[in-house]
């Protein structure tokens, strides 16, 4: 008997050291959507170290950790998975407002490692390529006309990330947010597949969801960005050019557990440092219709403080509190 619980011990040792030598990524959402998209990222920026000096371990395989909009992926890191030196969590724009808001609890920016941001995206209106509402002009004329009528997918409930954004949108042309139909769903590949189902009738979500979703049933009303963007998008006309200012930039990154070593932390800092500098890595984000902005270690840690509290003012102006 005793013989036989000392084994059993054994393997459970074994299989906790073998998944901390792993490499694993999380996304804190169900698979498809962006979140799922900066893993990948991840993976092929470490993936293309391979064949330089001294690369970084790259066999990372991808997990999916869905539930509270990221609320059930950063609790488990934060409160079980504290210090495990091999896995990081994707995080968006949409994460540090969530922060804001208090949607994750009393958790802070400061109770986790912020790794590396890996690009930026900007946030986009969608329909179906069928959809009567053929420019963000016809989508405000029949919400002011019928709003009850109009279903919009988000990621999140009221407060989140892609309600916020398009509740600026509304509140820019005249509406009333509170008075619109929003569908509360679990990350962009969610949305997308309730919209081609036509159990929502419009997405709010992201370009770089946009891109891997970009065929021949979806049409793209507008893009939240300054300037029209390239590659698949360049054909869709800003917010702004329809008379809607409203601009929403997104950063996409990874984070890992607050008892990571500060060696094991400093490795993947330096890690993410030489995949940003990589030349191919700016094609492979390109391709994934992601844009330039790169930020690792103390420097991303600082600009996410700053977020936080940048996020928390413009919640409270939508009179969103916690």
């Amino acid at each position: 008997m005793m013989k036989t619980l000392l084994a059993l011990f054994a393997m459970l040792l074994l299989s906790g050291a073998a998944r901390a030598a792993e490499l694993e990524c999380i996304v804190p959402s169900k698979p498809g959507g962006a979140m799922d998209l900066t893993c990948k990222l991840a993976q092929k920026g470490l993936a293309g170290l391979r064949a330089t000096p001294n690369p970084p371990p790259s066999d990372m395989h991808i997990s999916y950790l869905p539930g509270g909009i990221g609320a059930v992926a950063w609790h488990s890191l934060v409160s079980q998975r504290r210090a495990e030196p091999n896995t990081l969590v994707a995080f968006s724009g949409g994460s540090l407002l969530n922060l804001a808001q208090g949607k994750f609890g009393k958790a802070k920016a400061s109770d986790v490692r912020w790794v590396a941001a890996l690009g930026a995206d900007y946030g986009m209106i969608a329909v179906r390529a069928d959809s009567p509402y053929k420019t963000l002009a016809d989508l405000m004329a029949a919400l002011k006309s019928n709003p009850t009528k109009v279903l919009i997918g988000v990621s999140g409930t009221i407060g989140s990330q892609d309600w916020l954004k398009m509740a600026m949108v509304f509140k820019a042309a005249g509406l009333n947010p509170k008075g619109l139909r929003f569908v509360a769903l679990e990350g962009g590949g969610e949305a997308f597949t309730a919209m081609h189902a036509n159990f929502v009738q419009v997405v709010s979500g992201d370009a770089s969801e946009a891109t891997l979703y970009a065929s021949g049933n979806t049409r793209v009303l507008a893009v939240l960005s300054e300037q029209r963007l390239p590659g698949v998008l360049a054909n869709v006309p800003t917010a702004r050019e329809q008379g809607i200012d409203v601009v929403w930039p997104i950063i996409r990154g990874v984070w890992m557990g607050p008892h990571v070593t500060d060696q094991d932390y400093r490795q993947w800092v330096s890690a993410f440092d030489r995949v940003l500098a990589n030349p191919e890595f700016a094609q492979t984000r390109a391709a994934a219709g992601l844009f330039p902005f790169g930020l690792t270690g103390d420097a991303l840690a600082a600009y996410v403080k700053k977020a936080v509290d940048d996020y928390g003012k413009r919640a409270a102006e939508m009179g969103l509190v916690r």
